[in-house]
């Protein structure tokens, strides 16, 4: 039976961080709990905060799970983790930069030129051209498990437009609200700085023609998007325009937002759209959600767009396993964070270790994401598995499989009282002049018991993340 580390307890006693959470649960009985269940549950439906989920019927809005139990990191460990993000957010970057450049680490032969230039996420729109600082993703959100007190893999890197940080803070807003004396009682680093790191962040990457304070807004796909709250929100928070692409236009060698005081020079786009809709003259044609003529003005110099197009050939799952590599050609350095070992079904060697083991395996696809396209082998049945193999012998190089980690679990809130559920932990690792992160994340548990799928999509919820101070 595979036993699973607690982040609240080990051998029997409460472990540092969460001592001071002991008396607190033991001292609300469960109808105080289902009351301040309900109660998280009304102020997430008052501020808004739902989420869409494709394909389903009716109203896809639906109001993300919120558990009320902290998940609590000590100072040490979340030094150690901080450390960890900004190497492989450094890395990640400068591999960016390469691979759009000379490609020195293709040519070295560390990474296999077919994953770089043939990947469908390689945009040759931006060959040769080197953004703003050097800097192509400037918000990595990389997602981590652990599994044992000092045991933290990296599960996969999100380098263009990874979601979920407004549930990070509307987590620390609620446990606020709902139980002030907790954090009296606790000395616990805030997250709120948030916002104004993003903006500052942004501000610092304005292209070479600005020669004034930037302009910055958020360019969302619209209403009608499964994260558009937070593209709402975050603009609220920063003071900076949300826009559509039909609020922007190009003339001459700059991007103009209208308002109703006439065109604006725009001078920073924090998108949060694909990039195959960004321009419809450089990408596809039939995008109605982005800006026409927007990438020459970009690769001119006239406007910056973060993260960069292009930037999505290092999320690849593919990618994901040199990351180490790239560690050590740019950095020099060891990693400080481990990668889960990774199988690559397009090399025949690992394919067949995947065929001959896939029932022991989770496998997904190199380009998949929100928990779709992926099999958790041991919580499958036979026929999901031989359904699978099919789908990867017919396009091997589709799909990574990586071994069922024993993820860690936390104490949750569930209808019987208290349980451990499995979880997983996205910082978001902001990259300008300079790389910094708030001292938190966004937790993801899976509610259902068992279950290491965290994804929202796939019925997973959220709790508050604390790093202690001390």
């Amino acid at each position: 039976m595979t036993t699973y580390f607690n982040e609240m307890f080990e051998n029997g006693a409460v472990r540092a961080p969460y001592r001071r959470l002991e008396d607190w649960t033991r001292a609300m009985p469960a109808e105080l709990r289902q009351m301040k269940q309900a109660e998280a549950e009304a102020l997430f439906r008052r501020i808004g905060i739902t989420f869409a989920v494709y394909g389903e019927g009716g109203d896809p809005d639906r109001l993300i799970p919120f558990d009320m139990f902290p998940r609590v990191f000590s100072n040490a460990e979340w030094t150690r983790l901080e450390r960890g993000i900004k190497q492989r957010a450094r890395a990640l970057n400068a591999f960016l930069a390469d691979v759009y450049g000379r490609g020195e680490i293709v040519r070295a032969g560390r990474i296999p030129s077919r994953l770089v230039y043939q990947n469908e996420a390689y945009e040759k729109a931006v060959t040769g051209f080197l953004p703003p600082k050097g800097v192509y993703s400037h918000i990595v959100g990389i997602d981590l498990v652990r599994t044992g007190p000092d045991e933290f893999f990296v599960l996969e890197d999100n380098c263009r437009t990874p979601s979920g940080v407004s549930y990070m803070l509307e987590n620390r807003e609620i446990m606020m609200r709902m139980f002030p004396d907790l954090f009296r009682e606790n000395r616990i680093l805030p997250v709120d700085g948030y916002s104004g790191r993003l903006r500052h962040t942004l501000a610092s990457v304005a292209p070479a023609k600005c020669d004034h304070d930037p302009t910055v807004v958020i360019l969302t796909p619209g209403h009608f998007n499964s994260a558009y709250y937070e593209h709402s929100f975050l603009a609220d928070l920063m003071g900076v325009e949300l826009v559509e692409g039909q609020d922007l236009f190009v003339e001459g060698e700059f991007v103009f937002m209208r308002t109703t005081e006439g065109p604006k020079r725009v001078d920073v786009i924090y998108r949060r759209i694909d990039d195959a809709f960004i321009d419809p003259l450089c990408f596809r044609p039939d995008s109605m959600l982005g800006v026409p003529g927007l990438m020459d003005v970009y690769r001119s110099g006239g406007v910056s767009i973060c993260s960069a197009p292009g930037a999505g050939v290092a999320d690849d799952k593919a990618v994901y396993t040199y990351v180490p590599e790239m560690v050590r050609f740019y950095l020099g350095e060891e990693p400080i964070l481990q990668n889960v070992p990774t199988w690559q079904c397009g090399k025949s060697d690992d394919l067949k270790y995947v065929l001959d083991h896939l029932a022991e395996l989770v496998v997904k696809e190199v380009h998949g994401s929100g928990g779709y396209g992926m099999l958790v082998g041991p919580k499958s049945t036979a026929e999901q598995v031989e359904a699978f193999r099919a789908r990867i012998v017919a396009d091997p190089g589709n799909y990574i499989a990586q071994p069922t980690l024993a993820l860690s679990t936390t104490p949750t809130f569930v209808n019987e009282g208290i349980a451990p559920r499995h979880v997983d932990l996205r910082p978001y690792c902001l990259v300008g002049e300079t790389i910094e992160l708030v001292p938190g994340g966004l937790t993801r548990v899976a509610l259902t018991e068992g279950s290491l799928v965290v994804n929202s999509s796939q019925g997973g919820g959220v709790k508050d993340t604390w790093v202690l101070a001390e």
